[in-house]
C-alpha cells in the first residue's frame, strides 16, 4: 500500500471514519460470501470480526455529521493518526472555546450508567473514562509541542445510539454527551481563544507530523463501505419482512376470536 507523503497531505482534508471504514472493509474481505438461502432471509454480510469496526465506523460518520454545522470559527480533523502505531482520535476540534479531543462510542440499543470515575455499558465496566482522558492528555502535549505554546485540551466521549444513559454523577475532567446534545455544548461554551490564535493552533493541527512519526494516510474507499451498508440495510429490512409475515401467518391460523383479543392486547401495551 502506498501512504500518502506527510508533507503534501493536510488532516483538514482527512475523511471522517477513515481509519475503522479500512479496518472494517480489511476484516471484511475476509469473510466467506453468503449463500442465495442467507441473502434471501436477511443474514446479515458482516462477518464476527467486522461488527465492532462497522459500528464503529457508523458512530463516527454521525458525529461528523454534525460537527460539519459547526460555523466557520471552528476548524474539525477527522481520524488523526496519533503515536506510531496505528491509534488515532476520531475528532479533534479546534474553535474560540479551545480545543477538544471527541472519542465516539457507538453503543445503539444500550443503556448507559455514568458515574464520577466509572462508564458502564449495560452493566459492564469500560474503560472509556481513562481512555478518553488519556487520548487528551497526549494531544495537549503533541499540540504543545508543535505550536510552541501550551495547549489544554478537553476530553469528550461521545454516546451514539444509546437506549437510557443514567447520570450518577459526572466525571470531574471528562464531557460526556449524547451525539445530539454535541454541538449546543459546544456552541455554549464561551470564547477563551483570540482568532488568530484559533488559526495558529488549527494549522499546528492539520500537520500529520504533529501527531505521527509516519502516518499512514491512504484515503478510505468510501464507495466500497456505503455499498456495504447497503447491504447490511438491505438484509435488515428483508429478517423485519420475513418476521412481519411469520407474525401474519400465525395471526391468520389464529380463532378469530384470539385474534381480537391479542389485537386489543397489543392497543393498549402501545401508546
Amino acid at each position: 500500500m502506498t501512504t500518502t507523503r506527510p508533507d503534501t497531505f493536510t488532516l483538514a482534508a482527512r475523511q471522517p471514519a477513515a481509519s475503522v471504514i479500512a479496518e472494517c472493509l480489511r476484516t471484511q474481505a475476509t469473510a466467506p460470501p453468503r449463500s442465495p438461502v442467507a441473502r434471501l432471509f436477511g443474514r446479515t454480510p458482516l462477518s464476527a470480526e467486522s461488527e465492532s469496526w462497522y459500528l464503529g465506523a457508523l458512530g463516527e460518520l454521525e458525529v461528523a455529521r454534525r460537527l460539519d454545522s459547526l460555523g466557520p470559527d471552528w476548524r474539525v480533523f477527522h481520524s488523526v493518526p496519533v503515536g506510531r502505531g496505528s491509534s488515532d482520535i476520531d475528532h479533534v476540534v479546534v474553535g474560540p472555546p479551545g480545543v477538544f479531543t471527541i472519542n465516539t462510542k457507538h453503543h445503539e440499543g444500550h443503556d448507559i450508567w455514568l458515574g464520577s470515575k466509572r462508564l458502564l455499558v449495560s452493566g459492564q465496566p469500560t474503560d472509556h473514562l481513562r481512555n478518553a482522558s488519556f487520548e487528551a492528555k497526549r494531544a495537549s502535549q503533541l499540540l504543545s509541542a508543535a505550536a510552541h505554546a501550551l495547549i489544554e485540551v478537553t476530553p469528550v466521549i461521545v454516546i451514539v445510539g444509546a437506549r437510557r444513559i443514567t447520570v450518577r454523577e459526572r466525571p470531574a475532567t471528562v464531557i460526556v454527551l449524547r451525539e445530539r446534545s454535541l454541538i449546543k455544548w459546544l456552541g455554549s461554551r464561551p470564547a477563551a481563544v483570540p482568532p488568530d490564535a484559533v488559526d495558529r493552533v488549527a494549522d499546528a493541527a492539520a500537520q500529520p507530523s504533529t501527531w505521527h512519526e509516519a502516518p499512514s494516510l491512504e484515503p478510505a474507499d468510501v464507495a466500497a463501505f456505503d455499498q456495504l451498508r447497503r447491504n447490511v440495510d438491505g438484509a435488515r429490512t428483508r429478517r423485519r419482512g420475513w418476521a412481519i409475515a411469520g407474525l401474519l401467518a400465525i395471526l391468520a391460523a389464529l380463532p378469530l376470536g384470539a385474534v381480537s383479543a391479542w389485537t386489543s392486547v397489543m392497543s393498549a401495551l402501545m401508546p
